[in-house]
């Protein structure tokens, strides 16, 4: 059923479609330059928009808002509101991307190799608004949870076809994350705090030509 959701991008129409943000902006990798959020992963989602923008033909909106400085704690509250308005003030948008970098056991290197360059393997992220054991949590109603996951489901085959290695399994927890502003919301973690700058970056290359090949259907 996942797999026959159509998740295309229609290309008519003017105003940004793509939505990329950070919830957690200051998150950053081994050799990142410390205070400087463009050696993190803001500079990812730059360069993540400018390939969508420059070799696909997306229009896109980057949001380098910090909603993460001096705690992480409640960063997904305090940054819904600033996403909110932002849709508000952009109807057109119909993807949403929360990129993130994950953190992970300091021998763990999420790295392969594609096209002959050090690659950082990245993950799909998931909330369900549910838990195991009490079920549904109301108060994190997202009436998309089905459309967040076909469309990541789709993302996470169509990357193993083309890229096989580049994705980690898709990961399901119990909180909405945000995932509730749209069918078409993802959180993607690029990577982790053992990757190098540059492995990440080439990472979105890989990345966009599979946002495209599954929005372009």
């Amino acid at each position: 059923k996942l797999l026959g959701m159509d998740m295309t991008l229609p290309q008519e129409g003017d105003g940004p479609q793509i939505l990329i943000y950070h919830t957690h902006s200051q998150e950053a990798f081994a050799d990142s330059v410390p205070g400087d959020v463009n050696t993190g992963i803001v500079g990812v989602g730059e360069c993540l928009t400018k390939i969508l923008t420059e070799q696909y033909g997306y229009r896109v909106l980057h949001n380098t808002g910090q909603y993460d400085v001096e705690t992480r704690d409640n960063a997904y509250s305090r940054a819904l509101p600033a996403v909110e308005q932002i849709l508000a003030e952009n109807p057109s948008i119909q993807v949403i991307i929360d990129l993130h970098r994950d953190e992970v056991a300091e021998e763990t290197k999420l790295v392969t190799d594609i096209q002959g360059r050090p690659t950082a393997r990245f993950m799909f992220f998931n909330g369900l608004s549910r838990t195991r054991k009490n079920g549904p949590i109301e108060y994190l109603h997202n009436p998309y949870i089905e459309d967040n996951l076909a469309l990541t489901l789709q993302l996470k085959l169509t990357c193993d076809q083309y890229y096989p290695g580049l994705a980690r399994n898709i990961y399901l927890k119990s909180l909405r994350y945000n995932l509730h502003l749209s069918p078409k919301a993802l959180l993607i973690e690029a990577g982790a705090q053992t990757n190098t700058l540059q492995e990440i970056l080439n990472t979105m290359e890989p990345l966009a030509d599979v946002l495209d090949t599954v929005f372009g259907g």
